[in-house]
């Protein structure tokens, strides 16, 4: 087989990877600056993969092309699609019945799609997606979070003073406001007024309720030293 280094399409193809390098690159930046598992490097690579099987696919073969062989560029496209979901599945982590790196996951798939589409000759329609995703994981998740639940959960970090009953007295604070208490970690410190307890603590409502009545409850327990509001991101 005769191999041609310089084709004809060549300035087009280089083109469509560059684009997807560009394009998978704005939705991992986005990842990287939430701090996520799979960030910048990971969605470049997944996107330009993706764009390089779809070239591959629609020019690679050109020259064996005849009247006995029939090439079906979309099958390298359907096994993409497929193969992506391992990757995917990777950064999926189930801890404490709470589901965390789903949108993370997602956005690997997503990449795979514009790296496709770039790939396929389509960096419009890439482009747009790619638009389409930061309004997804900007504004519609600031709207969504607005939006009224059944259930509240917020997630503190308590530090208190060690042997002198404090965790039950914020058990009962929490008791008497209408939420559920969970303990998710513990760390025991050293401190200059003897030894502190670092608390990882979830507590649920059933109703909505303003988050800074329980934050101010708890803060005037006895015996408490520092209290901070964690943000519950489980993209």
């Amino acid at each position: 087989m005769e191999i041609e280094w310089i084709s004809d399409t060549l300035t087009t193809q280089a083109i469509l990877l560059v684009c997807s390098f560009v394009l998978s690159g704005i939705i991992g930046l986005e990842r990287e600056l939430r701090q996520k598992s799979a960030g910048a490097r990971t969605h470049i690579l997944v996107g330009m993969g993706s764009a390089l099987f779809t070239l591959v696919s629609a020019y690679g073969f050109a020259q064996v092309v005849g009247e006995s062989v029939v090439l079906d560029p979309s099958r390298i496209a359907a096994q993409i699609v497929t193969g992506i979901g391992f990757l995917g599945a990777g950064v999926i982590f189930v801890r404490r019945n709470i589901v965390s790196g789903l949108t993370t996951a997602a956005s690997v798939w997503v990449t795979a799609a514009v790296g496709m589409a770039c790939g396929a000759g389509m960096p419009v329609i890439a482009a747009l997606t790619v638009a389409l995703y930061l309004f997804a994981v900007t504004a519609l998740t600031a709207l969504i979070r607005r939006l009224p639940t059944q259930r509240r959960t917020e997630l503190y970090q308590v530090r208190y003073q060690d042997g002198h009953g404090v965790l039950r007295d914020i058990l009962q604070v929490a008791s008497d406001a209408g939420y559920d208490m969970a303990l998710s970690e513990t760390h025991r410190e050293r401190g200059d007024t003897g030894p502190t307890v670092l608390a990882r603590i979830e507590f649920t409502h059933g109703k909505q309720r303003p988050p800074e009545s329980l934050f101010r409850k708890i803060s005037e327990v006895s015996g408490v030293l520092e209290i901070k509001s964690e943000d519950q991101d489980h993209d």
